[in-house]
């Protein structure tokens, strides 16, 4: 049992909501606090910074128009609009100015499971935040440090600390405004350095695999596709009873385009089902999910999958684990593929994955074909021939579904094996851009908790010296796919 004791005054100085529970005071966030105090720190509130709460409004999507920035699209130091993008209406975000999202600006989660996230909006495109963020304008310190800083351990504690609400945890800017804020104002360059060379990578990687994914459109006929959405078509009385629905949605004429592409391919197609088994992942409950801190196994839910990284959330235990692992831990080779929630999301498992459960709302893939290879089935899951399939197949009221018979019937185009490799190098350029980037990130994390530890020349040399080097190469920073490891980390050009 681990017991902290605190006086009155500094109960007050603490919270300014009086806050007296033991989980406040835990001895590792007093532990922190002490730490920055002894090398020099500052109340985010008494800096030149601004923190505001977006206001909240009705959320008319559209096709094209102003970003509209939600809670899933900011994860630790990056912004992901690739897979979560929606727009609302220019009308619509002229009448929301406080909601405007300046570029540098800091995004941070306000609540949910995922409350505290942050990241710097780098983006040339206008958009507006959700009120379940908050826009955290800083002058000084630079954005870039202050936002690697709450990246790390000593800031991602700190704002755990001030965590509130059971089911639904959130942060509140008063208690923000008490984070303190080390004084390392000699790195701070090197920091926002490192930070826009990971950014560029992250680009040019976006830019290399949206050329796979157009170069896959095209390859059926497709390369300057839309999905328009039509007001008034007819179907017959045998296509309803053929199809078991009656909704419009389900027989907009862009579904059957799709469909058509796919079928009248001059190669070959074939249905998901006759190319992959498919295994369904398992519920634990919540009840079996650790309380916080407790080290344990992940436990990945759709939330946590994007076509690009797998990120930790929950947890369960080690023996629960145990009893799972046999049928439920993923191989390498297999894909992840959602069918809930955000359905038809797909990661490939280039390499042995860490330890893992994933849950019901997820599929494990594994090709048993030679006419298909994972990559390459991956990027067309991901592609706009399936989105499409999926939102025609999609259903339920609150919670959208993709029935497993639903994905076996996935049509997939089988283009020839040698344009499959050149699609494959793309996408594998693409990941290894990726990986580089987030490794960059990790390191200038790294460089700020060595500055806090030891000091800003030793956070210098390490940086220096490859920001990951030592420890065997890897210092953890907080996600599955997440590395360190040497780099030149002098620039965002040298890729």
């Amino acid at each position: 049992m681990q017991v902290s004791i605190v006086g009155y005054q500094t109960m007050v100085r603490a919270s300014r909501s009086m806050r007296m529970d033991a989980e406040f005071f835990r001895a590792d966030y007093l532990a922190i606090q002490e730490r920055l105090q002894a090398i020099s720190s500052c109340k985010l509130g008494d800096l030149p910074v601004e923190i505001k709460h977006p206001k909240e409004i009705t959320r008319n999507y559209v096709d094209e128009g102003v970003i509209f920035l939600r809670a899933q699209n900011v994860r630790p130091m990056s912004i992901e609009l690739e897979t979560n993008k929606v727009f609302v209406s220019a009308d619509d975000a002229r009448t929301l100015g406080d909601n405007a999202i300046r570029y540098k600006d800091i995004l941070m989660t306000r609540s949910g499971a995922n409350f505290g996230q942050c990241a710097i909006y780098l983006e040339d495109a206008a958009a507006i935040a959700s009120s379940h963020t908050f826009i955290i304008r800083s002058a000084d310190p630079n954005p870039f440090f202050l936002t690697v800083f709450l990246n790390t351990t000593h800031g991602r504690k700190l704002i755990d600390k001030g965590m509130y609400g059971g089911s639904q945890p959130e942060i509140a800017p008063a208690y923000l405004y008490q984070i303190p804020v080390p004084d390392l104002s000699a790195i701070q360059g090197k920091i926002e350095e490192v930070y826009l060379a990971a950014h560029h990578l992250m680009q040019l990687a976006k830019v290399k695999y949206d050329a796979a994914q157009a170069w896959l459109m095209s390859e059926l006929g497709l390369a300057d596709w839309q999905p328009l959405q039509q007001l008034c078509f007819v179907s017959t009385f045998s296509e309803l009873q053929r199809a078991g629905r009656m909704d419009a949605e389900y027989f907009q004429p862009k579904y059957d385009e799709i469909a058509a592409a796919i079928q009248e391919y001059p190669g070959r197609w074939d249905r998901l089902g006759n190319l992959a088994t498919l295994r369904k992942g398992v519920e634990v409950g919540s009840g079996a999910y650790l309380d916080e801190g407790e080290a344990g196994v992940p436990f990945v839910r759709v939330s946590n999958l994007t076509p690009f990284e797998i990120t930790e959330e929950k947890y369960i235990s080690e023996n629960l684990y145990a009893q799972l692992a046999a049928h439920h831990q993923p191989q390498p080779g297999e894909i992840l593929l959602t069918k809930d929630a955000t359905p038809g999301v797909a990661n490939y498992l280039r390499e042995p994955p860490p330890r893992m459960i994933p849950s019901g709302g997820i599929l494990r893939l594994r090709p048993h074909t030679d006419r298909v290879d994972g990559e390459y089935l991956t990027l067309v899951l991901n592609s706009l021939l399936v989105g499409q399939q999926v939102n025609r197949d999609g259903g339920g009221s609150v919670i959208l579904h993709w029935r497993p018979e639903q994905v076996q019937n996935t049509l997939i185009p089988l283009l020839p094996p040698a344009t499959q490799a050149r699609l494959r190098e793309e996408v594998a350029e693409s990941f290894a851009m990726r990986g580089e980037a987030r490794r960059r990130l990790a390191a200038a994390k790294g460089a700020v908790e060595v500055a806090i530890e030891q000091g800003e020349a030793a956070a210098l040399e390490w940086l220096e010296a490859g920001g990951g080097a030592r420890n065997g190469g890897r210092r953890r920073s907080g996600g599955m796919t997440d590395a360190g490891g040497p780099a030149n980390l002098a620039g965002a050009n040298d890729a």
